[in-house]
């Protein structure tokens, strides 16, 4: 899972950060999934995720309401959920193998929690990637500070010299911290 797989932190900054995917298979099952991807959004909704998103046409912070993109999934769509607890997640797989939804579902987080929540649910994963970390010319890559923050996004989609530029904005008092986050928020976003 690339979207979230070389996020940099510490243990402390990644737990309680789970990623859900929930993607039909292109030529195979994707043709009238919109309702089952819909309903996965629903499950997300009930089991209170911190946010939703709608790969082909942006997220709550991208001009879409939560129920405009309910209303609105298509087929093809990629649809993804973040959570930050644990036992909302749990809820989510238990909910998720109920409905039985005949789509690929990614989670992405430490892979100790993401095995320990799906273990509780009768579940094992049936794939696990590891990032091998950062090799070659790692004294070229940004600063650790900017690393766990420009690689949220997985698409590089977030410079690390616009992070660099807003964190300094905020430190000289120029612009709150939220304002900081507005100009690349939605297109960040859009791609995750």
């Amino acid at each position: 899972m690339t979207h979230t797989l070389h996020r940099v932190g510490s243990r402390e900054s990644l737990q309680g950060d789970w990623v859900f995917l929930c993607m039909p298979s292109k030529d195979i099952n994707h043709e009238e999934s919109g309702p089952k991807l819909r309903k996965f959004l629903e499950l997300c909704l009930k089991n209170d995720c911190v946010t939703l998103g709608d790969c082909r046409k942006g997220n709550e912070y991208h001009q879409l309401s939560r129920e405009n993109m309910l209303n609105n999934v298509e087929d093809r769509a990629v649809v993804t959920a973040t959570f930050n607890n644990k036992d909302a997640v749990i809820d989510m797989i238990e909910d998720l193998k109920q409905a039985d939804l005949g789509l690929s579902i990614v989670i992405s987080g430490l892979v100790d929690e993401v095995g320990e929540c799906c273990s509780k649910t009768g579940l094992k994963p049936h794939t696990v990637e590891h990032s091998l970390g950062r090799w070659g010319k790692t004294e070229k890559l940004p600063p650790q500070e900017i690393l766990e923050i420009a690689t949220m996004c997985g698409h590089a989609m977030v410079s690390a010299n616009f992070i660099i530029e807003m964190t300094e904005k905020v430190k000289k008092g120029k612009i709150t911290a939220q304002a900081g986050l507005k100009p690349r928020l939605k297109l960040s976003l859009l791609y995750k």
